[in-house]
Formats: structure tokens, sequence, C-alpha cells
């Protein structure tokens, strides 16, 4: 009874045994139902007719020695049928039965009266004389006359020889044929249903199966439900397929988590390393201050301080880039945004790298931008886009360089472009700048002083706040890094009251 099948075929045979024996209860009292009915119906006059026929009123009395004769004569002509005199109390006066099969002294006129007064719908049922509580179908009628009314000619209409006789007559014939047809009918019905069931879960049988395998295979073996067929059928077909979607799901996302896995991997060995140079040469000046000291004369003891110090920056900015990474990758940031003009933020980030580009003689400049909308983001995350795409101008920048920022609207956007006159990316790096720790293999031969995050977070940034970054390169003609930023949408033109 483990199975869906065993538990449906077991509640199946009960419903069917159940079934079988209702049906047994109703067709035995709609049998007896029905031979009531008729058998009062046809014989409805039959104790008026006996008075009649028998002369059993002889001058305004009933005749005694006419109703004994009668009782005896239907005894042997009609055994199926009994014969009382009642009075009007119901009292039993005289019959046509055997005396000690009699157990009521009187029956009950309520049915009686009704049958006289042709208000009940048939059958009417009777008290049995021979029952303290069965019910019989009958006849009656008022003698000597209806007019003078002195008691009842009451006839049962079954009576035990009757019974005795149908009871031999079911069991014989009745019982066995209704018996084996309805037992016929029912292993018919189970036998189909059984089949029935065994078609519909063969189906869910065979989902298990593959959901079974699919486990045991540690996840590796894709299940197939439907091949090529991919139309949605029943509740049953369309489980399979969401399973199938299910598992394709799955798989997708467990290569995606090994591939997340070796790329952390490959990201804490790329971060000890960033991590270990300024922190190797901090610690390395720091030691040669301590063990040289007295030695070293105030100017180099002052740059040693100063390497140090350029160092534990360094370390300090990629520290804060790794957290910015991770805080945005896990969504713990969330942007606040505003409207705001987009070309003032640039303006001022422009501005407050100025002396960065004299000192290392490169030119930064602004476009001047045309009638720009309000862009709605936030300006602090907006301001470290900007800064971070600038700091990589920069170490792509050689000297007497250009560093061009141009801001236009685009569509639903406002973009932001960020150009250098570097020697450019080539274009199997394109696709892999944004990524972290990733360097470029056209640096402008500058050192390295950065871990790769920069652009990493810009595309985070970006993305977070519904916009798109990308890039465009010719290998010695610079690079082109742009992001985009959704604008204020203008409000639509309401019609003014009254028109």
């Amino acid at each position: 009874m483990k199975t869906l099948y065993a538990r449906m075929a077991l509640v199946l045979v009960l419903l069917f045994a159940a079934v079988g024996l209702l049906y047994a209860l109703i067709s035995t009292s709609a049998t007896v139902h029905y031979m009531d009915e008729l058998n009062q119906k046809l014989n409805r006059d039959l104790a008026r007719n006996l008075v009649a026929d028998r002369n059993l009123v002889a001058e305004g009395r009933i005749d005694q020695m006419a109703l004994k004769e009668t009782f005896a004569q239907y005894m042997v002509i009609n055994p199926s049928i009994e014969i009382y005199l009642l009075d009007m109390t119901g009292k039993i006066l005289a019959y046509s039965a055997d005396p000690g099969k009699v157990k009521r002294n009187r029956v009950s006129l309520e049915p009686i009266r009704e049958f006289i007064r042709q208000a009940g719908k048939l059958p009417l049922l009777g008290d049995d004389p021979r029952s303290h509580d069965r019910q019989k179908a009958f006849s009656v009628t008022q003698v000597p006359s209806a007019e003078h009314p002195e008691g009842y000619l009451y006839v049962v209409l079954r009576g035990e020889q009757f019974e005795a006789a149908d009871k031999m007559v079911r069991e014989s014939f009745f019982l066995r044929l209704s018996g084996w047809s309805v037992a016929a009918s029912l292993g018919f019905g189970l036998i189909a249903g059984l089949l029935i069931f065994r078609l519909l879960t063969r189906r869910l049988h065979r989902l298990s199966m593959l959901m079974d395998r699919f486990h045991q295979s540690d996840f590796k073996a894709l299940p197939v439900y439907t091949g090529s067929n991919r139309m949605l059928g029943d509740e049953v077909d369309r489980l399979g397929i969401n399973f199938e979607q299910m598992a394709v799901r799955i798989q997708d996302q467990l290569g995606q988590l090994k591939t997340q896995d070796s790329l952390r991997r490959r990201l804490v060995a790329q971060v000890s390393h960033d991590l270990r140079t300024p922190l190797t040469s901090l610690q390395g000046y720091l030691e040669s201050l301590i063990i040289k000291g007295e030695r070293l004369s105030r100017e180099e003891q002052n740059e040693y301080l100063g390497i140090a110090l350029r160092q534990s920056k360094r370390l300090s900015q990629q520290l804060n880039e790794l957290f910015q990474l991770a805080s945005l990758d896990a969504r713990e940031t969330v942007p606040e945004s505003e409207l705001f003009p987009l070309a003032e933020l640039i303006q001022d980030v422009v501005q407050k790298y100025q002396l960065r580009a004299e000192r290392q003689k490169i030119r930064l400049h602004m476009l001047p931008p045309g009638v720009l909308p309000f862009v709605r983001a936030d300006i602090g995350l907006t301001e470290r886009v900007l800064e971070n795409l600038i700091e990589n101008a920069f170490e792509h920048t050689p000297e007497s360089g250009i560093i061009s920022v141009l801001v236009e609207p685009a569509g639903g956007h406002v973009s932001v472009a960020v150009r250098d006159s570097g020697k450019g990316i080539q274009s199997q790096d394109l696709q892999h700048i944004f990524e972290p720790f990733f360097q470029a293999g056209s640096a402008g031969g500058r050192a390295r002083q950065h871990a790769g995050l920069g652009l990493a977070i810009a595309r985070r940034i970006t993305e977070l706040q519904g916009g798109r970054i990308f890039a465009h390169s010719e290998p010695g003609k610079g690079a082109t890094i742009t992001f985009t930023l959704p604008m204020e949408q203008p409000a639509p033109n309401l019609p003014e009251a009254g028109v």
C-alpha cells in the first residue's frame, strides 16, 4: 500500500462494495414498495366485492354463517389474503387466519379511515394482526353498509402464506439473478476502474521514477518527460513539464554555483596577491626605519615614511573597494534616488580632478552639453561612477593626452561618456573589463596602482540604478566608456477643466 495506485485501487474496491450493498438495500426496498402499490391498486375493492359477492349482509346485518364459510373457502381458494372482521374501534372480532398466529387484539383505524376517504396516496399500509410492528397493504369496507356501519371487513393482501411463497421465489430466482447481475456489473466496473486508474497513474509513476533518477544522479542526469512534444495536456503533463524545466533550472544554478565558487577562489587568490603587495612594501619600509633609523638621514627617513604612507593609502583604498563591491553584490546598498541636474555634478567632478590633470600633464575637460533633462538617481553613487571612470582614464592616458567627458540625452536615458586618448583596449578584452580584478593588456605602460575593481563597481552601481554601462575602443585610438541613467519623464498633458 505504499504506491498511489495501490491506495486508489483499495479505495475503489471499498467504494464498489459500498455501492453494491447500497444497491441491494435500495432495490429490495423499491421492490417491496412496488409490489405493495401494485397489489393494493389491483385489489382496492376486494373487501367491498367480498361483501357483495358472498352475501355477507342479510337484512341489514352481517350473516355470521356466510362469513365463516367465506373464511374457510378463501383460505383454500386464495391463501395469499387474510380476512378480518373489526368493530368500530378496530377490535378484531373474527378472522380467517389460524388462531395461534394472530398477535394483535385490535388494529389502528387511522389508515382504514384514510383508505375509505380515498385521501391517501397508495400504497397505504395498515397494521398486520400477525405482528406487533409490521404493516401491510390492505383493502377495507364498512359493514353492513356505509350508511349504517357497525364495523369493517379488513383484508390483508399479503398474508403469511403469500410472504412464505414470495420468499421461496426470491431465494430461488430473483436474488440469485439480481445478485449475479450486480456482482457482474460491479466486477466489470471494478476492473474498468482499475485499468483507468492504472492509465492515469502511469504518467505519475514515470514522473516519480524520473525524479528518483535525477536525485540519485546527484542532479546531473537531465530528466526528459515530454521529448519533442511540448504541448500542455492535463495537470500531470503540466507537472512533468514544470519538473523538467525546474531540473534544467537546478542544473543551471548548480553550474552557476560552481562558476561562482571558482570565481570566489580566483577572487581570494587575486585579493591576497593585490593586498600582499602594498602590505609587504609597507612592512618592509617600516622595518627598514626601525633597523636603520639612526643611520638614515632626515631626508631618507621622510622618504621611507612617505612611501609607507602611500602604500597604506593604497591598501586602504583596495579594502574600501572590496567592501563596496561586496556590499553592492549583496544588495546591501540601496540607492536613494532623487531628481538632480547631471551636468552640474559632472562639472564638479571634472573640476575636482583638474589639479591631478595638471600634475600629470593631461587635458581634462567636459564637452559643452545641450539642454538636458533632470535624471533620477543617487547623487553619491553616480559621483562614484564618474570618479571611477575618470580614475580609469587617468591610468590609461599618457602625458599630453586628453580625457573628455560628454553628456547627452539618449531615448529615455541620459548617457555619459568618458573618453581617453590612450592605447585603447584590445577587442578580446572589451567583454572582460567590467569583471573584478581584470587588467587590460594595454595599460599604457604605467605601473599598476589599483586592484581592477573600479569598473566592476561602476557596473554594479549603474545596473542598480536602472542604467547600463558599456565600452568601445579601437586599439591605438583610446577607449570610451559610457553609462546611462534614467531621465525624469515629463508629466502627461492633462485637459483643462471645462474643456
